[in-house]
């Protein structure tokens, strides 16, 4: 994969920037965790992995929770994250989302389906779907409000 606009660091080194198209191609493939930051009712931060999906007719970023789990807590009260990925691989990159989020208790299985597939492949997905796709269980949509990403972070 290679990356648009290229531009100096801190360093004086060359790093890529991604565009937004990049950012979502980079987060999308493969099964990367999500890293979810979310405020706790003190302000500090809270992050915890997720498995995600986007949603290619809106691009949100999509995941589900527990309702009444920590993180679902944090975005009720405070409905603004974080959610990060990178790659551990030379020559390393990483992209991020901030964004604010919404809740549904709608299309739970599919949502399900669509989120596991990435990490347990075809012949599971349906299966994880359902066992994950059930009542109390909560689809968090993430629209995006910056996306920010480097790749070569080490050339």
């Amino acid at each position: 994969m290679t990356f648009a606009r290229p531009a100096e660091d801190k360093g004086g080194r060359s790093v890529a920037k991604m565009a937004e198209a990049q950012i979502r191609a980079f987060m999308g493939t493969g099964s990367k965790t999500g890293k979810l930051a979310t405020v706790r009712a003190d302000g500090s931060p809270h992050v915890t992995p997720i498995w995600f999906a986007f949603d290619p007719d809106t691009g949100d970023a999509v995941f589900m929770t527990w309702h009444s789990s920590l993180k679902a807590k944090n975005m009720q009260r405070d409905p603004r994250v974080s959610i990060c990925v990178d790659d551990e691989t030379f020559p390393f990159a990483w992209a991020r989302i901030d964004g604010t989020v919404t809740f549904s208790d709608d299309n739970l299985v599919y949502w399900s389906t669509m989120t596991c597939r990435r990490y347990v492949g075809d012949e599971q997905a349906a299966e994880f779907g359902a066992r994950n796709g059930v009542e109390g269980e909560l689809v968090v949509r993430v629209t995006p409000t910056r996306m920010v990403g480097e790749a070569g972070v080490a050339e």
